[in-house]
């Protein structure tokens, strides 16, 4: 059984998002800027501003009472954005992204639906078409330390 619980233990949540994001993004990032993403977008004290300063909630993926993965949504004017969908390696492909995403269209009430996505994370970006997303946009984004981020804008409408 798959259900979702909104996340109220920031440490817990970003203990979970640290051992996600080290396992999954050395395939396109070096260690260093994974650690710097993590340390500026996915540490407890990042989360904690996100949800006071920029409408952050984030949910947990729960999958037989075992947190799989979690979201992050951001209301914006016009859109529900996606921040972060992550699912822990001995999840994924077993259907609960495409789960997360109808509880994500619920949530959205039928507002649209933007996301941006790495544009060398081809698995995602065939999930957000599967799903009904639409390139819409790129953006290269300066995030610091001689980083940055070179995305695809989706949308769901």
């Amino acid at each position: 059984m798959i259900t979702f619980e909104k996340a109220e233990n920031i440490k817990e949540l970003a203990n979970l998002a640290f051992d996600i994001w080290h396992e999954y993004w050395p395939i396109l990032l070096s260690d260093k800027q994974i650690d710097y993403m993590v340390e500026n977008f996915q540490s407890e004290n990042a989360i904690k501003n996100q949800i006071a300063n920029e409408h952050y909630t984030y949910y947990y993926i729960i999958k037989n009472n075992e947190k799989a993965g979690y979201f992050g949504l951001s209301d914006k004017e016009g859109y529900l954005f996606l921040s972060k969908i992550y699912i822990s390696k001995e999840f994924r492909h077993k259907g609960l992204g495409t789960k997360a995403f109808e509880k994500i269209k619920k949530i959205a009430g039928g507002r649209k639906i933007r996301l941006t996505v790495n544009k060398q994370n081809i698995n995602s970006i065939n999930a957000y078409k599967k799903w009904g997303f639409q390139t819409i946009d790129s953006v290269v984004t300066d995030i610091g330390n001689g980083f940055v981020m070179d995305d695809y804008i989706m949308e769901y409408q």
